[in-house]
């Protein structure tokens, strides 16, 4: 038996499979350019971290070998963190994963389409569309029905319109538009570009022919459709700032006259120099802005009312002003500060993403995501399985509501298969447990129908659930992002724990650390000086006269000052080379050998700094090089300290690990 069994695994050894599958394993460990222990690191994994932080640096031998010593000290701190469980602590866990949440998203879209719809907003932003509308309200979750009576009620109000009813007068008509500020607009919604409406309906506006009607859209507000009644390049942006005289709308014939002649009266003012801050402080009755002299910020399309915007704009230079001009809030002259065309598509790009993300158009990447996973995974739903669901919740008036769980699916029905992504499968039971999770409901659809959408729902829940916990075998840069985050936070909470806090808490290692280290940190030469700056020579003789003699200094700098508050400074205080220019000008007159400290008496060196000006200084000591107190030095013994216990735990560190580099290997990625 022992020979067959011999016999068996040395023809298995040189058997091709065999042979094939050795090959295999020594490929892959001839990428190995790192092991620490049990782990192994890829050349490739390495090649990503290296150039990820050092994008714009030469790659070199020596920086290669540099940064690998950096990255195997990073290796088994991370390894020590994990040897002590920390990866497994709750709050460590719930941080990694929000932070999985973020970097997870921009793998869970359409990216190219959300591409697509980055270029279209930007090129939609470089014209502005005017356009009138009509709604009819319908509610999100509506009924079919009641979805159904909106639909037609918009279609009877576009029919009318289509046939040559006047827009207007359709939109103002009973049983016309639902917008509460048809009756003021007639259903104008004025001049608009990307992002100022909800995407169906800017989709709607921009794919419309200027003079034609929309088709009916549907949007979370209900139904509408639009008439495009004009275009134009956008705009960009304007600063601006203006005067206002305020003008109610029930204001009499002669109250309008005069707010019309006070304006004129202050655009003349203005034509004669009298200056714009001033006017606006004095005469603007915007309380809001007159203090800042009428400023206003930055507005685009669409942000004021039409009149001020076409005042605003049509001016072509920085500081000119407009004529007065009425809007529905009064009187205006308004000033150009500031002009921004609209920007580069390089330079809005980023924003737009981030727009696009937010905006309902976001909706369009991600169904777009879900339908190629769906052919991805070979995605079926079993509709047949559903029956026992809906025999159950047909008896079952309550069961949308909170707290009222679905009951009654048989067991034989809870078993049945209800969803397949590849390789895997969902029951109806699973289905049910989530229903009976679910809080908020719609009951006013129907039990089936409400059923029917949240499976909709559920099975788009799964299919992406599925997708996210493969992120990591599917994409690389995802992976390895994944797992410096897992990294970096482990490092930083051992590192704190065994290093930063320690060295900071540990008073009695600190202590120590300093007293074995005293001349790692000293003063140099140091100087304890009096520094006057000074008007003149005999304002200098007449302070060191005082001096000598013990008077008080405050009536002479009083007096000095009286005519020119420069005539009298001082600067004084123990000071290390490069704090005080006029103490590196004594200690290096010291150091060299021309200065020489009195017995008796005050000690004065006297230097001109141009003009009239003298300084005249007194040198009260000159300290020699000393060490410094632990309390002088803190911070420097502190950050000292730190590095010490990291080199002792590095060193304790690799002497529990094997290490192995392949140098061949990483030298090749040098230019």
């Amino acid at each position: 038996m022992k020979t067959i069994c011999n016999l068996f695994v040395c023809c298995f050894l040189f058997s091709p499979l065999a042979i094939f599958a050795q090959e295999n394993v020594a490929a892959e460990a001839s990428k190995i350019v790192l092991t620490v222990g049990d782990e192994a690191v890829t050349l490739d994994d390495f090649e990503h971290i290296f150039m990820k932080n050092n994008r714009d640096s030469v790659v070199s031998v020596a920086s290669l070998d540099e940064y690998m010593e950096l990255f195997i000290r990073f290796k088994l701190k991370v390894q020590a963190a994990e040897a002590l469980g920390m990866d497994t602590v709750a709050t460590f866990q719930r941080e990694l994963a929000g932070y999985r949440t973020q970097l997870a998203r921009p793998y869970m879209t359409n990216n190219e389409l959300l591409q697509d719809l980055v270029v279209q907003a930007w090129e939609r932003k470089q014209e502005e569309v005017n356009a009138r509308h009509i709604l009819i309200s319908c509610g999100i979750e509506a009924a079919p029905s009641d979805t159904l009576k909106a639909w037609n009620r918009a279609n009877a109000l576009r029919t009318r319109i289509v046939n040559g009813e006047d827009f207007v007068d359709v939109a103002r008509s009973k049983g016309g538009s639902d917008d509460p500020s048809v009756k003021d607009n007639g259903g104008d919604l004025g001049w608009f570009s990307a992002f100022q409406m909800v995407y169906p309906f800017e989709e709607a506006a921009y794919t419309t022919e200027v003079g034609n009607i929309s088709s009916i859209v549907r949007t979370r507000y209900g139904y509408h459709f639009l008439e495009v009644t004009g275009r134009r390049d956008a705009r960009g942006e304007v600063r601006a700032a203006h005067i206002m005289i305020r003008l109610k709308e029930e204001s009499d014939v002669d109250a309008s006259t005069k707010s019309e002649a006070k304006i004129g009266q202050i655009y003349d003012l203005l034509r004669k120099g009298i200056p714009w801050e001033e006017l606006a402080l004095k005469m603007s009755e915007d309380a809001s802005t007159s203090s800042k002299g009428g400023e206003l910020p930055w507005f685009g399309t669409g942000k004021m009312v039409e009149a001020f915007e076409d005042a605003a704009f049509g001016l072509t230079e920085d500081g000119q002003i407009s004529e007065p001009f009425q809007t529905s809030y009064g009187w205006h002259i308004v000033k150009r500060l500031e002009f921004k065309a609209p920007p580069s598509f390089e330079a809005s790009k980023r924003e737009l993403e981030k727009k696009v993300s937010r905006d309902s158009r976001s909706e369009l990447t991600r169904a777009s995501f879900i339908e190629n996973l769906k052919i991805a995974y070979n995605f079926g739903v079993e509709t047949t399985a559903m029956k026992g669901l809906y025999r159950a919740i047909a008896k079952q008036d309550s069961v949308f509501y909170p707290n009222h769980p679905v009951q009654g699916v048989r067991s034989t029905d809870l078993s049945k298969t209800l969803l397949r992504i590849a390789d895997e499968s969902a029951t109806l039971g699973d289905f049910v447990e989530y229903l009976n999770g679910t809080k908020i409901r719609n009951a006013s659809m129907g039990s089936r129908a409400v059923a029917d959408e949240q499976l909709k729902l559920w099975s788009e829940k799964v299919l992406l659930d599925y997708e996210d916990a493969r992120l990591e075998d599917k994409h690389d840069a995802f992976r390895l992002l994944m797992e410096e985050y897992h990294d970096g936070i482990l490092l930083f909470e051992l590192t704190d724990e065994m290093v930063w806090s320690r060295a900071v808490k540990d008073s009695a290692g600190l202590e120590a650390f300093h007293a074995s280290h005293t001349t790692d940190f000293m003063f140099g030469t140091r100087a304890d000086v009096r520094a006057f700056i000074l008007a003149d020579a005999g304002l200098a003789k007449k302070v060191q006269k005082a001096i000598k003699k013990g008077k008080e200094l405050q009536p002479i700098a009083n007096e000095a000052n009286q005519a020119n508050s420069l005539a009298y400074r001082l600067e004084e205080g123990l000071f290390s080379e490069g704090e005080n220019s006029w103490a590196d000008r004594v200690i290096a007159d010291y150091t060299a050998g021309a200065l020489t400290m009195q017995a008796k008496g005050p000690t004065f060196m006297e230097y001109t700094a141009g003009g009239d000006e003298i300084i005249l200084v007194q040198v009260k000591e000159i300290r020699d090089a000393e060490p410094k107190t632990l309390t002088e030095a803190r911070g420097q013994v502190i950050a000292a300290y730190q590095d010490q216990l990291e080199a002792d735990w590095i060193d304790a560190l690799r002497s529990e690990k094997t290490i192995d580099v392949n140098r061949t290997l990483l030298h090749s990625l040098a230019d």
